[in-house]
This record gives C-alpha cells, sequence and structure tokens, in this order.
C-alpha cells in the first residue's frame, strides 16, 4: 500500500511538472540543464515586459528630468556610442533591445542576481529578439528568443532549451557605474528614457532591502560562505576557466590590481567612492566581465579562483 502511494505521489508530481512547462509556452524538445532546475519567478512570459522601441534623453534631460548622480547605471559603448540604462528602470524590465553603433544589442538585467549584462543581438547569421520568459535558473533570469522560442541562461549565456540549445551568446564589455561617473567620461552619452510606454514607478525600487540582506528568493544548487552572498565580485572567463574579484577585497589595496590569470595578464581597476569595477588587458582594452552577487557567480562557476588582497 505504501508503495503504491508513493507511486502515486511521484505520478501526481510528474503531472504537475508537465503541466507547467505545457503552459509556459516555450520549447523544451531539447534541452542542456534538468527540467525540474527550472523555476517559476511568478509573473509569466512577458509579465515582465522588454523593452523593444527605446527612446533616448541627452544628459541634460537626463539631468533635468530622470537622474541624480548617485543613480547606477549600466553603461555600453559601440563604434563611439555610448549609452547609459538606468538599473531605476531595467529592474522593472530586464531587457531592452536596442542598437547601439548599427549593431543590434541585447541589455539584460538581472535583479535577484544583480548581473547586468551585454550581448551581441546578431547570433547564428540572424538578428535575434528577446524577451523575458518569468523562469529561472539557479535564481538567475532566463531570456527567451521571439524566433525559436528557446530559453536562454544569462549568467551561462548561452541557450538551454529549443533549438538553439548550446548556442552561445557574445559577452560584450559594459560598466556598472553611477550617472555622475559615467556622464562625465561620455558627455555625449545617451540614457535611456523613463518613456517607456508602460506605467512603472520608476523611482520606486521593487527589491528594496533585497541587497543588505543574506536571503535568497529562489535557492541556488550550489553555494559557499566565504563572503556574504549578496557581496558585489567582478568575474572573469578566460580561456574555460573563471576568476572572481570581490568588491571587498579590491578597497583593500591599491588600484589598478595587476594579475596574471590562466597566463593572461590583466588589470582591475575598482574605485572605492563609486564601487565601480573594470577589467582591462595590457593594451588597456576593457575585456567582457560580469559584476553581481557571490552566490550567483559561485552557482554558475563553482571551480571558480578567487582574489585574495594581501594586507595593505
Amino acid at each position: 500500500m505504501k508503495t503504491r502511494k508513493a507511486v502515486g505521489s511521484i505520478f501526481v508530481v510528474v503531472l504537475a511538472s508537465l503541466a507547467f512547462f505545457a503552459l509556459t509556452g516555450f520549447d523544451y524538445s531539447r534541452h542542456s540543464i534538468p527540467l525540474d532546475a527550472i523555476s517559476d519567478g511568478g509573473p509569466g512570459k512577458d509579465g515582465i515586459p522588454s523593452i523593444d522601441n527605446p527612446h533616448f534623453l541627452t544628459v541634460e534631460e537626463a539631468d533635468h528630468a530622470l537622474m541624480r548622480n548617485e543613480d547606477r547605471i549600466l553603461g555600453f559603448v559601440s563604434n563611439n556610442q555610448a549609452r547609459a540604462y538606468p538599473i531605476k528602470i531595467l529592474n522593472w524590465h530586464e531587457i531592452v533591445n536596442d542598437r547601439v553603433g548599427g549593431n543590434p544589442v541585447v541589455i539584460s538585467f538581472c535583479p535577484l542576481c544583480g548581473t547586468g549584462m551585454v550581448f551581441d543581438g546578431h547570433v547564428k547569421n540572424r538578428n535575434l529578439k528577446f524577451g523575458v520568459s518569468g523562469l529561472l535558473y539557479q535564481s538567475d533570469m532566463l531570456l527567451y528568443d521571439h524566433q525559436t522560442e528557446s530559453l536562454w541562461s544569462q549568467i551561462k549565456s548561452e541557450a538551454v532549451t529549443g533549438p538553439m540549445t548550446g548556442t552561445r551568446l557574445r559577452l560584450l564589455a559594459s560598466t556598472h557605474t553611477n550617472w555622475g561617473t559615467w556622464k562625465k567620461r561620455y558627455p555625449h552619452t545617451k540614457v535611456l528614457s523613463d518613456q517607456t510606454g508602460f506605467q512603472r514607478s520608476y523611482d520606486r525600487d521593487p527589491y528594496q532591502g533585497y541587497e543588505s540582506n543574506s536571503r535568497l528568493m529562489f535557492d541556488v544548487s550550489l553555494k559557499d560562505s566565504k563572503y556574504h552572498p549578496k557581496e558585489k565580485v567582478i568575474g572573469i572567463e578566460l580561456g574555460g576557466k573563471a576568476k572572481a574579484y570581490a568588491f571587498s577585497e579590491l578597497s583593500r589595496i591599491r588600484s589598478p590590481v595587476k594579475d596574471i590569470f590562466n597566463k593572461i595578464p590583466i588589470q582591475i581597476h575598482f574605485d572605492q567612492k563609486t564601487k565601480t569595477a573594470i577589467i582591462r588587458d595590457s593594451e588597456n582594452n576593457e575585456l567582457p566581465s560580469v559584476v553581481g552577487f557571490w552566490f550567483a557567480w559561485y552557482a554558475f562557476h563553482p571551480t571558480t579562483k578567487v582574489f585574495v588582497a594581501k594586507q595593505k
């Protein structure tokens, strides 16, 4: 009798899982991650609407109507054209499909992981348009592309279900900083406008208090207690290997920090006042990197190397 009840319970769970995946409307015909590791984030497909026709302000217009110097932004430059995407807008939309310097780019931000990442939107000889799936993997957002309904892991930077499974997204260099710093560096930058076509309280943080406590809204399979779960780190992958530089470590040593990672010389520039970290190569070119919470970086890079500062 107990065995029969156990089998019945398993059957119910399987049916529930099948029903869940059927309702989400994505293609699971192929997958590179366990389907039961995908979590329902709550809002549903496009419940968090992407910005597909972004409008922009000048520095003067943004200063007057939208931005304060301390506001956080995700900055991106392509072909000498600079863009600033306010985090207070990305918190509500998570994805911006844009063109910068004539090139299609995908601006992504996961508030749960603190990760803002910019990708090349030209994938396998076509321009993909992305949306917010409402689903999560390892507490990180899963994007989907409108063309194939494949799901893409932001931090893994690749498709994890559907026809595009295994296809990589090309990560582009971007900068997490504050508005005051960015506009001084790029006085002709354009700023994503809050005229998005949606009614949102952009001056209200829907994740207020989340960054300062250790609680996760969604669990991850791997954890490490070396740092506070929400400790900010800048991480880099070179030649299939990963390394993380915690902001608390970088604050204890003079910038820039010179390092050799996977036989490649790099420099980590860190401004303690503005909490801005950038990784450059030996020729001063900015390298693609990921700024986010420690728990998120570790969940996707459990074999990561970790930089430890020597005492001053």
